[in-house]
């Protein structure tokens, strides 16, 4: 049985670090094309731009479109191409790493991640989500090499809007769950091998630091501090959730999460919100001990995570509506297969609804 553990050759994590930006790409070439989104570019650009400046480094700024899929990774491929750039950086959310993860790819070049929020755990693997044109999910891209460095400035994070934070929490928090339903099934994890006992500590240490600080980092966030327990949980929204799901293995929250996807309607919720509720599917899938459910409900109310699919924008709970979502959960291609027993649509659909009668109820609204 072969176990594969896969990380970025570098994580830095600290303060200010995005005046160090340049340095570090100097590392890798000469001149680099950082894809950042329109309102990054107003907040960050003149501090990336003064860093390079520094540092004798070139620069190419490229606003990103807004949707990591096939079109828009050949549209900035072509403008790698044109302007000789040697390292690709993305600056900003998950969507953008992705997208740049896949550009360093096809190109051939080194790649940096630079996040200025902390959302999803998408930074640290050798992964790219796609996305069709219109924003539903399509296809994972598996890369041969986790990203050459993810470098996260807790000070920018920290000022982020707090939602962005939460919602890496709801990604992170499916890390154990799926790691350890793969470990149950045997699964084969994005990293190509079986779960090992370092995926699945590091997926623990996520959960544990997510339960003992996510509540404390929130508080801190609406305040702009950030503390240590913003910086724990930055670290297992980013590194822990990141190392842990690609060598521990996706299972039902994220198979859950792209069959939400295909409801419109859900398309202007965050990655990790969605994802969230997809723990809750799977876990009422298993039958997890009332007790032990109630519990982490508490915790997701009380950070601000989404436990029901009102939440999500799904008002329609019909069987008509939410039966193709359960399907597109269920597809061969997507992870469902990995949890230690075999589910159909149907059974998806109704822990779906049972879920989210949990969530009604945790919320007070049952």
């Amino acid at each position: 049985m072969t176990k594969i553990f896969r990380s970025p050759a570098c994580y830095v994590q600290g303060a200010g670090e995005m005046n160090r930006i340049g340095q570090y790409a100097l590392s890798f070439g000469k001149k680099a094309l950082c894809l950042i989104s329109a309102g990054g570019r107003k907040r960050q650009g003149v501090q990336i731009e003064q860093s390079f400046e520094a540092a004798g480094c070139g620069l190419v700024f490229e606003i990103f479109n807004g949707e990591c899929c096939h079109t828009e990774i050949n549209r900035i491929l072509s403008v790698v191409k044109e302007s000789g750039c040697e390292v690709i950086i993305g600056v900003g959310g998950g969507k953008i790493f992705d997208t740049a993860k896949a550009v360093s790819y096809y190109a051939k070049l080194p790649v940096m991640i630079c996040p200025t929020i902390a959302s999803t755990d998408a930074p640290c693997s050798a992964l790219s989500v796609i996305y069709t044109d219109e924003g539903a999910f399509q296809e994972y891209l598996p890369l041969p090499a986790n990203p050459n460095l993810v470098m996260m400035d807790t000070e920018i994070i920290a000022a982020s809007p707090v939602r962005l934070t939460v919602s890496g929490m709801g990604d992170a928090m499916a890390t154990y769950f799926e790691a350890r339903a793969c470990h149950a099934a045997d699964g084969v994890t994005t990293a190509g091998g079986h779960v090992g006992l370092a995926a699945l500590g590091l997926a623990k240490l996520c959960y544990e630091t997510l339960i003992s600080e996510g509540i404390k980092a929130k508080v801190a966030l609406e305040a702009k501090a950030c503390t240590p327990a913003v910086e724990h949980i930055i670290e297992a929204n980013t590194l822990l959730s990141g190392v842990g799901f690609e060598s521990g293995g996706l299972a039902g929250a994220h198979a859950v999460h792209n069959g939400l996807t295909t409801l419109e309607e859900t398309h202007h919720m965050q990655h990790g919100e969605k994802v969230n509720f997809g723990t809750l599917t799977q876990l009422v899938l298993e039958n997890m001990p009332e007790t032990e459910l109630n519990g982490l409900l508490s915790w997701m109310v009380a950070v601000g995570l989404p436990v029901t699919l009102g939440e999500l924008g799904v008002t329609d709970l019909s069987k008509e509506h939410l039966l193709p979502a359960a399907e597109a959960a269920c597809a061969e291609n997507d992870t469902m297969g990995n949890l230690p027993f075999a589910v159909t649509p149907e059974e998806v659909y109704n822990a779906m609804l049972a879920a989210d009668r949990f969530g009604r109820r945790a919320l007070g609204k049952e």
